[in-house]
Formats: C-alpha cells, structure tokens, sequence
C-alpha cells in the first residue's frame, strides 16, 4: 500500500471492512487480518495475503471466499486473489487504534 491517497485503495480497504470475524465484533481491516494488500494500478487486480485470529478459526474454509466475493463486487476490480496465511500467527498486537478503542483495551 502506498502513502498517498488513493480512492480506489480506499474503495477496496471500505470493502474489506464489511467483512467481520464471527468470534470479535470488530471488521478484519481493523483487526490485523490482512497481512498484505497489492492492487495492479493498470489492472486493477487485488492480491490479499490474510489470516485468522486462530488456525481453529471456525470459519477458516469461508473466510477467505467472503473476502474474495465482497471484493470482486467493489466497481472496477479486476481478478481477486486471496491466501490465507497462519505465519507470523495474528494476535492482539495487530489490532488497529480504533479496534483497541472498540474492545476498550485503550
């Protein structure tokens, strides 16, 4: 992701965040699921390297096929992929300020 604005990044992190884990009430943006986000500026194809809060995650087989459907249905997008990673394991770190404010663990 780049420092600078980009509406149609915006566009696609907006629509990552409508995707929620089942066990914390927090979107997975926010949370610190996604581990990597490339968009092809010509393409506009959209690579996501994600994971789950746990490899146990009960929505492990469905997580990342939510992601891809909500994903390709952003405007312009072209082909999305998405991996699901369990390296480095996610933990409580890689909550966003706004998700600690949420959880009131700030």
């Amino acid at each position: 992701m780049s420092d600078k604005f980009n509406p149609f990044e915006d566009k696609v992190i907006t629509a990552l965040k409508t995707v929620f884990d089942p066990e914390i009430p927090i979107n997975i943006y926010d949370l610190g699921l996604i581990y990597n986000l490339k968009i092809n500026d010509e393409t506009r194809d959209v690579y996501v390297l994600m994971t789950l809060t746990t490899p146990n995650c009960p929505v492990a087989e469905d997580m990342p096929g939510q992601v891809q459907e909500v994903l390709q249905a952003v405007e312009g997008v072209g082909k999305v992929t998405v991996e699901l990673t369990f390296e480095p394991p996610w933990d409580k770190e890689m909550l966003s300020e706004s998700a600690l404010l949420e959880l009131g663990l700030l």
